[in-house]
């Protein structure tokens, strides 16, 4: 069912004033992804389909044509059709796409490479995303080799095919009142899974079974499904960054590490949390999980308009490689330290990145050369981490196996930030206090 909420149109109109007179935007859909045999995953359309239209079906495609004099907003989608309906869900069919989803004409997809030469014909410049993984640009070219063959019959072929990345990526990355309204939602319903799990975890069980914690907080709350595979690492787990395995078991006095969000009407949330799986950091834990709170804390304090993106990095390597000399598991001085990136060895990840419909989300980092500077209605992550693999050379025993990340969701203001994900349990006191309710 269509979400609401959103002002698509709104989105198509300000897309549209962005590009370059008498021109199209083609947006094709997300392709259903085979898991097993004849068994698909769970669907979720393309991301920037879905900001432009709200349309979530497969195999179709938006034509956006601004300076047409009527049609100017064209949904190729599927047919009808009673037998499929039955087997694999309802279909909007083109009069719905017309009637639920504001679409100008609606045309069978099965038409689009009869009816696009006749549509594009004319056009000076398409704009599509040159990172789309379905092939547009091979169609493209037929159609717009179909017009050319045509020429001599006054036909005129497209001039230019231009990338729509940076110009809808720029748009994404600046969320309006009610994306901002969404990513609230999802940061409390992942609030209550980690603190669910927090209150779950026991020596003795299985990362899956903690994950299930969090699945079932997701899916209660309306939230069908996790923004990315769910990382719950327990002792040596907890330092393998993209650890997705989640099948050992969680052993008294290790900690356990979740990286956890929900996705709620196309939007994500991206919480991290370590804890002690019996309910107690030890001293070791203790000192290493301080160091990566205080990089959480100042970070954050340099979420300021106006301060360029990679300060915010730069600080949290500054704080962590202080905690971790005064630890004596670097040694030299924090400059050469920095400079020589020996700190790498346990902190190998960037402070955080953007998000929004995708969890690492579009957007440049970058404008001109130079880092960019924060602006009111970006929304990124703070995750600095500590991981101490107990394979690692020269480390003293009683560290190794310690992993610890803190992540939070944090809007950018006009007076500075906005957690998006305040209710998690963050510091020692307060996640040792949750566990022990």
């Amino acid at each position: 069912m269509q979400n609401t909420q959103f002002n698509f149109k709104e989105r198509r109109s300000e897309l549209s004033q962005k590009i370059e007179e008498d021109s199209a935007i083609i947006v094709y859909s997300a392709p259903v992804k085979t898991r097993i045999s004849d068994t698909d995953y769970l669907y979720r359309q393309d991301s920037n389909f879905y900001y432009l239209s709200g349309y979530e079906e497969p195999e179709s495609m938006l034509l956006i044509r601004p300076n047409a004099q009527e049609n100017n907003f064209i949904i190729f989608c599927r047919d009808r059709d009673a037998l499929r309906e039955q087997w694999d869900g309802f279909r909007s069919g083109q009069e719905g796409a017309v009637e639920k989803y504001g679409a100008n004409q609606a045309y069978s997809i099965s038409d689009v490479d009869k009816l696009m030469p006749e549509l594009l014909e004319g056009v000076k410049n398409i704009y599509f995303s040159m990172s789309s993984p379905c092939g547009l640009d091979h169609k493209i070219n037929n159609w717009v080799d179909q017009i050319r063959s045509n020429t001599r019959a006054g036909a005129e072929a497209p001039q230019n095919l231009l990338s729509l990345d940076t110009l809808l990526h720029e748009m994404r990355l600046i969320k309006s009142d009610k994306e901002i309204e969404v990513m609230k939602r999802a940061g409390e319903i992942t609030a209550e899974a980690h603190i669910r799990a927090m209150q779950a975890v026991k020596p003795g069980m299985y990362e899956y079974q903690l994950e299930a914690e969090y699945l079932y907080a997701f899916n209660k709350n309306g939230a069908r499904s996790p923004a990315y595979n769910s990382i719950v690492g327990g002792g040596n787990n907890a330092c393998i960054l993209h650890y997705v395995e989640n099948n050992s078991e969680l052993l008294d006095g290790d900690l356990v590490l979740v990286d956890a969000g929900c996705e709620y009407q196309y939007y994500a949330s991206d919480v991290t949390r370590t804890f002690p799986v019996n309910g107690v950091f030890s001293q070791e834990q203790k000192e290493i999980y301080s160091i990566v709170q205080e990089a959480h804390t100042q970070s954050m304090d340099l979420l300021q308009l106006g301060n360029k993106w990679n300060l915010v990095h730069e600080k949290s390597i500054e704080v962590i490689v202080e905690g971790l000399i005064s630890l004596g598991l670097l040694k030299g001085s924090k400059e050469e330290i920095i400079e020589s990136g020996e700190y790498s060895r346990f902190y190998m990840h960037r402070i955080g990145h953007w998000l929004g419909m995708d969890v690492h989300d579009v957007g440049s980092y970058k404008k001109d050369g130079d880092w960019r500077e924060l602006e009111p209605g970006m929304v990124m992550t703070i995750e600095p981490g500590i991981y101490i693999l107990d394979s690692l050379d020269g480390v003293d025993e009683k560290w190794k196996g310690i992993g610890v990340r803190i992540e939070d969701d944090v809007l950018v203001t006009n007076d500075g930030y906005e957690v998006l994900t305040p209710g998690i349990p963050r510091t020692i006191e307060e996640i040792e206090s949750v566990m022990q309710s």
